[in-house]
């Protein structure tokens, strides 16, 4: 039982294995948290970036959200002079779970069973998850005893606190969520409203910090400041969210968390509060000053 509580802490040393899922075209901070994992010095070796799916303005459904956030993984490998990584990114679900019980197939789901299973000496594979948890949940789902070799970091949800938890990664594939939540997987919560939604920037520190670095810096540039200016207010600020989930990995100067028993997500929109099952490690302050000083001087160090 102590393994399970060690893993809900921040790895000590490498090298750590990872998986980024992520559904990159969704949102700008997709971009930003996979530049920041591809550019860290640290000792994490990159095992698969696969796509997950996504619904919106951006997308004609989940299939297309996937597919989109694929394509875009691999731009920004190219961007990132890291197209060596480009073999390692694979398609995710094309529909979101139908049920709590009913794995999605995919090359993803496959990937992230095989990569765990492959998990020894101790050392867990972290799956760091930025979208919907229908991969996830698909190959808990499918290999359940792949709960004991992973660990899953997942941006979702919003803070205990919060009046609601309609949050786009977890009311996405609520399913997915549940099940996740049910599961024996050591599970770190980082809540969007409430906690990582203080992770925010603007043009005029994107221009002292990124601008005119390299192509890719300019690359995120351009897309955040498009993205702030459909805001139509002079003084707009940016959300850089999902970069909260590799800056967990870098230690505990980043963000507090504490232990908590583990929330079920409802479907009508709210957490199911219970005191009793796996405690979780809970996110519940985030040092945005040295996030973004660590992510800035990552991604715009010369390639």
């Amino acid at each position: 039982m102590q393994a399970y509580f060690d893993r809900l802490n921040p790895p000590a040393g490498g090298p750590v294995d990872v998986i980024l899922d992520t559904d990159t075209y969704n949102e700008i901070d997709d971009q930003y948290a996979l530049s920041y994992l591809l550019l860290s010095k640290e000792n994490y070796r990159i095992r698969a970036l696969t796509a997950a799916p996504f619904f919106n303005e951006k997308s004609s459904g989940p299939a297309d959200g996937m597919e989109r956030s694929y394509q875009e993984i691999l731009k920004i490998l190219d961007l990132a002079e890291k197209s060596e990584y480009a073999p390692l990114a694979c398609r995710g679900s094309r529909s979101y779970l139908p049920d709590e019980t009913s794995p999605v197939p995919s090359e993803a789901c496959d990937r992230i069973i095989d990569l765990a299973n492959q998990a020894t000496g101790g050392r867990p594979l972290y799956i760091l998850a930025l979208g919907a948890l229908t991969n996830v949940a698909s190959a808990l789902i499918k290999a359940p005893d792949i709960a004991r070799r992973c660990v899953l970091v997942w941006l979702g949800g919003n803070a205990l606190d919060w009046p609601d938890t309609r949050e786009f990664n977890m009311k996405q594939d609520i399913a997915a969520a549940r099940m996740v939540f049910n599961s024996e997987i050591p599970l770190v919560q980082l809540p969007c409203m409430g906690v990582v939604s203080h992770l925010v920037t603007t043009q005029g520190e994107l221009e002292r910090s990124i601008a005119g670095k390299n192509a890719l810096c300019d690359y995120l540039y351009r897309i955040t400041v498009s993205e702030g200016e459909k805001k139509g207010l002079p003084n707009w600020s940016r959300i850089l969210w999902d970069v909260s989930v590799v800056a967990w990995l870098k230690g505990e100067k980043m963000m507090r968390g504490r232990l908590e028993y583990r929330p079920l997500p409802a479907y009508d929109g709210y957490y199911s509060i219970r005191r009793q099952g796996l405690p979780y490690q809970y996110i519940y302050c985030v040092n945005r000053d040295e996030i973004f000083s660590d992510l800035f001087g990552t991604i715009s160090a010369e390639l």
